[in-house]
């Protein structure tokens, strides 16, 4: 795919029109509580637009570098499954956290398929479904995290670093661009070669992650289920 190019600006425009339209849906419905049936059926349709695309790349074209759920998106799409059927505060603030570095991907991506080649199509499903659905709870609903939920979501990323990082090592793959950067370019050409880009990289995303749950933290929280 040509970064910026029609099959990239399509569904740029995509992400923004529905990144809106789950914030406006999410604010018209703060307030009611539990999840409601919509919740749960998006939910669904995440699993949905997620899991064929997945079973059918490692059916008829297995890649060990790229076909093993190891990728932190296929981390945060289940966080954003659980956060839309539950409400639960950390499976939120897993799907807001991650929807940063998932957010980074939908402006740079690093993909070698085109429009409508199956990887292409999931690339695309699984990217703007996680940073949508982050907008929905978070700005929308307003269940925003706090110290406890960042916490938690610094200790479960640094334990993916360190799992894909070690699969990394041994296999020979780049899960994560922990070994390697893209080669289409990113923002992590700005950090420095390996493995300086990797610790800039984490420290980074700690220092926004922090900000983004100081700024949260100062509006009023909305409840949401803690178990």
């Amino acid at each position: 795919m040509t970064p910026y190019g029609a099959t990239h600006l399509v569904p740029l425009a995509l992400f923004g029109v529905g990144l809106v339209g789950a914030v406006a849906l999410g604010r018209r419905r703060r307030g009611l509580g539990r999840p409601t049936a919509l919740d749960r059926a998006w939910a669904i349709a995440v699993a949905a637009a997620t899991v064929p695309f997945q079973v059918v790349d490692v059916l008829t074209r297995f890649e060990l570098g790229v076909s093993l759920p190891l990728h932190l998106c296929d981390l945060a799409w289940v966080a954003a499954a659980v956060a839309l059927w539950t409400h639960h505060r950390v499976a939120v603030a897993l799907t807001f956290y991650w929807s940063l570095l998932t957010l980074q991907a939908i402006v740079t991506p690093s993909l070698g398929e085109e429009f409508p080649e199956l990887r292409y199509l999931a690339f695309w499903a699984l990217h703007l479904l996680i940073v949508w659905a982050a907008g929905y709870l978070t700005i929308g609903l307003g269940l925003t995290p706090g110290w406890r939920e960042y916490r938690a979501t610094m200790a479960l990323t640094l334990a993916w670093v360190a799992v894909a990082g070690a699969f990394n090592a041994v296999a020979g793959t780049n899960y994560g661009y922990l070994c390697r950067k893209p080669g289409a370019g990113s923002a992590l050409d700005l950090l420095g070669p390996w493995p300086a880009y990797v610790v800039a990289e984490v420290a980074i995303v700690a220092a926004v992650w922090a900000a983004m749950t100081a700024l949260a933290s100062r509006r009023p929280k909305v409840p949401a289920d803690s178990t």
